[in-house]
This record gives structure tokens, C-alpha cells and sequence, in this order.
């Protein structure tokens, strides 16, 4: 998801993998950032601890370059319905 987006946006994305244990060291703590798993937009910790979901993330990416957020689908009748010539 993120390298799709990255590419979407025009972004750089940086994954760091560790092993666990040494997101539990006084080095990374020393680093100042968040625990693992997280998700950072810039500066932003957009969620620490946990995953996000696609929608979530897009939508902070947007709001960071300045763009309006995706609008919503209404209803799961519009989902049934996309596509479908009258």
C-alpha cells in the first residue's frame, strides 16, 4: 500500500525493519521515535503502536500536501450500482 501511494503522491517512503528487540533499546529510544509498528506523515506520528488503514493513511498524506480528503462512498448500494448503465 505504501509504495503505491508513495508513488500516487510523489513521496519519498522510508521503511525501517528491525528486529523486535531493538525497537527496545536505549538507542532507538535515544532516536526519539515512535514504537514500532508505527506510521509517520513528516513530522506527524500519524499512529503508533498498531496498523492504519488505506482510507486513514491517504487521507493524512492528502491533508500534508494540502489536498482535500477523498470523499466517502454513500451506502453499499452505490458500491452494487457503480458501473452500471442506466
Amino acid at each position: 500500500m505504501m509504495p503505491r501511494l508513495g508513488t500516487q503522491y510523489n513521496l519519498e517512503i522510508e521503511v525501517m525493519s528491525k528486529p523486535k528487540a531493538e525497537y527496545h533499546t536505549e538507542e532507538y529510544y535515544v532516536l526519539d521515535l515512535p514504537t514500532a509498528p508505527a506510521v509517520m506523515v513528516a513530522d506527524e506520528i500519524v499512529v503508533e503502536g498498531c496498523d492504519i488503514g488505506e482510507k486513514d493513511l491517504e487521507d493524512h498524506i492528502r491533508r500534508h500536501l494540502g489536498l482535500e480528503p477523498v470523499p466517502k462512498e454513500k451506502g453499499w448500494l452505490k458500491g452494487l450500482l457503480k458501473g452500471k448503465k442506466e
